[in-house]
């Protein structure tokens, strides 16, 4: 299958196994509401977002090559902010591949998704890839880990918000 006008999801040429940190964006399908709603400024999290939640903690066991430096569950989507460490395997008496940032990020999404369906939403999806920036330096890096510290407090102005109260849940 051929696919013509389709935008490359990555940098070409990039080692995306390298050590460095990158900014994560991940939606669900539709931008549905599975993950909670915010209220007051607070994100409060569904037994969905719960897992979402849980398996960012299981991603960083699984890797222990990644360090995460931010994370949020939103209604409906994850920011992240990671570290691939590639040094880490040069370490004594530890050996490994380090993962691209693309199976790290899928590891994540399939067990999200496997955990999400085994909880009866068998409707689940994620948007399909997911959305990276590189960062390069101190200042991008401070904006961005502000920008998902206050991504709860912002909701309202978001396009693809639509505030959920208990009783939509």
């Amino acid at each position: 299958m051929e696919f013509k006008n389709r935008k490359r999801n990555r940098l070409e040429g990039f080692d995306y196994s390298s050590q460095q940190l990158y900014f994560i964006t991940s939606v669900t399908h539709a931008r549905v509401h599975d993950f909670g709603y915010i209220r007051n400024g607070v994100m409060r999290l569904t037994e969905l977002g719960v897992i979402a939640q849980n398996q960012w903690d299981w991603l960083l066991e699984q890797y222990p090559y990644i360090q995460s430096h931010a994370f949020i569950v939103m209604p409906n989507h994850i920011h992240a902010v990671i570290e691939i460490v590639n040094n880490y395997y040069g370490e004594a008496g530890v050996e490994g591949k380090i993962k691209p940032l693309s199976q790290i990020i899928g590891a994540y999404k399939t067990t999200t998704s496997k955990l999400i369906h085994k909880a009866g939403r068998n409707d689940f999806q994620w948007q399909r890839s997911f959305h990276d920036h590189i960062i390069r330096n101190e200042k991008s890096y401070e904006e961005i880990i502000n920008y998902i510290e206050t991504n709860p407090q912002r909701w309202a102005d978001d396009k693809y918000s639509k505030m959920t109260t208990d009783e939509e849940l």
